[in-house]
């Protein structure tokens, strides 16, 4: 995750863009209605943010999202990558698109 290896021990000075990690539930406060392989792991909050004072990866840091919400948690990486995709493909949903397409052309529609 990003360049945390590097600099673990350093210091890492405000405004670099981080990512912290909380604890937002354990596993005995989650909802009972929660399905029970969920209600077996804690709820964890991982947040991207710029750094709003000096702290060291593993130490409580605080902060600040694009979005301006201020947020508390362990610094676990310097310039976070980020990794999310969509998926594989659906090939069954590929294969019908083609279909779709034409049955609106058909009704009039300009799908």
């Amino acid at each position: 995750m990003g360049n945390s290896s590097r600099i673990a021990a350093e210091k890492v000075e405000p405004g670099r863009w981080v990512e912290i990690h909380r604890t937002v539930l354990t596993p005995a406060e989650r909802a009972p209605q929660v399905p029970e392989d969920t209600r077996r792991v804690p709820l964890e909050m991982r947040t991207k943010g710029f750094l709003l004072a000096t702290a060291t990866v593993g130490e409580d840091a605080e902060i600040e999202t694009v979005t301006g919400r201020r947020l508390r948690g362990a610094l676990s990486s310097v310039e976070p990558a980020y990794t999310h995709g969509f998926g594989a493909p659906v090939v069954e949903l590929l294969d019908i698109a083609g279909e779709v397409r034409a049955l609106l052309k058909e009704s009039g529609d300009r799908g």
